[in-house]
């Protein structure tokens, strides 16, 4: 696997109750954030970047001077106030869809789920291997000699288009083998989505 997609960092105590998705109109300094990966991507009508981070993602879509960032944490305490859109919690199945300065159309599905350690480890080993074949990030949370638990993993890939972008995410976390999806689409203009 492609190094600058895949980085290892240590397990962290994560519940589903306290995952956030955070939408800002701005963009978010990395200082948050313990950047684990980068993609930028530049197409003609929008720049997109994503950063993967443990147990999260913040992607930032701009077009025609208009910014929205999508930022997923395990705990939103420590992120900025100021620039906040919308603020989602990460439980259950949710639907979202709006405009932003009357320019960029965001539409996004959430759905969490709490698995057996069996159905986790086989979603975890999966997850794992789709992402060493994927072109997309990868940051892996395995567990060190002797400890005990499940390992965490977050995983995130792409589809480009001409006006938008599609983007899938993965949080599995260990502790309480939770895992939760996003996928969310960032499209330039206000038409309709295809």
């Amino acid at each position: 696997m492609d190094p600058k997609h895949t980085m290892t960092s240590s397990p962290r105590d994560i519940g589903l109750q306290t995952y956030q998705l955070v939408l800002y109109r701005t963009p978010v300094h990395p200082e948050f954030f313990k950047i684990g990966g980068r993609q930028h991507m530049e197409q003609p009508k929008y720049d997109f970047e994503a950063w993967i981070h443990p147990g999260g993602h913040t992607f930032r879509f701009e077009f025609d001077g208009a910014t929205l960032t999508e930022v997923v944490v395990p705990d939103a305490a420590e992120l900025p106030e100021r620039g906040v859109l919308s603020t989602i919690p990460c439980v259950g199945e949710k639907d979202f869809e709006e405009v932003f300065s009357d320019r960029i159309t965001y539409v996004t599905s959430i759905q969490t789920e709490t698995l057996s350690n069996h159905l986790y480890m086989g979603c975890y080993a999966e997850m794992l291997e789709h992402g060493e074949q994927s072109d997309g990030l990868v940051l892996d949370a395995p567990l060190a000699p002797g400890e005990k638990g499940l390992p965490s993993l977050s995983l995130i890939e792409f589809q480009r288009y001409s006006d938008q972008i599609h983007v899938q995410s993965y949080h599995l976390a260990g502790e309480g083998g939770h895992v939760l999806r996003t996928q969310s689409i960032l499209q330039a203009g206000t038409h309709p989505m295809d």
